[in-house]
């Protein structure tokens, strides 16, 4: 019972080890939620190529730093398929460029940063929101709990 990660760093600026870092981190966030048999992609991109996403998919003229696509959601009408197969959770954008600039600006890692959104975008595959107060509390104290465990933690410099 693992989650499969396709990683893939469109920028070649992610280092072995930061590459390392999500998936080692995606393992355990997926072992902590019980995610069972997965498969996963994660894309390393520019502040440009995250922005053009945007602007497609979400009608936001402006880079970000993390999207999903989830393949789970089920529209109205389409029907489950269960069987052996894998579950294809779907895909987390990374812009490389948004996470250096937000671990400057909140004084922390990089690592904390590229951790954190790894996490964030991994959640939201899962389902998870934060478009109420409440959603977004349990999505964050999820989060914190995840890169915690993980030695990620607010207060770690790691």
């Amino acid at each position: 019972m693992s989650l499969t990660i396709d990683l893939l760093d469109e920028t070649n600026e992610v280092s072995e080890k930061h590459i390392e870092l999500v998936e080692n981190l995606l393992q355990h966030a997926a072992k902590l939620e019980n995610v069972g048999e997965a498969e996963v992609s994660v894309t390393f991109v520019t502040n440009e190529k995250i922005r053009e996403i945007n602007r497609d998919y979400r009608g936001k003229d402006q880079p970000t730093d993390v999207i999903s696509f989830a393949l789970e959601e089920m529209g109205e009408g389409e029907i489950e398929i269960v069987g052996d197969m894998p579950r294809v959770l779907g895909d987390i954008i990374i812009s490389v460029e948004r996470t250096r600039e937000q671990a400057e600006e909140y004084g922390h890692s990089f690592e904390r940063e590229l951790g954190f959104l790894a996490v964030h975008g991994f959640l939201h595959l899962l389902g998870y929101d934060h478009m109420t107060k409440e959603e977004e509390k349990i999505m964050f104290g999820k989060q914190e709990e995840i890169l915690s465990s993980f030695g990620l933690g607010r207060d770690s410099n790691a």
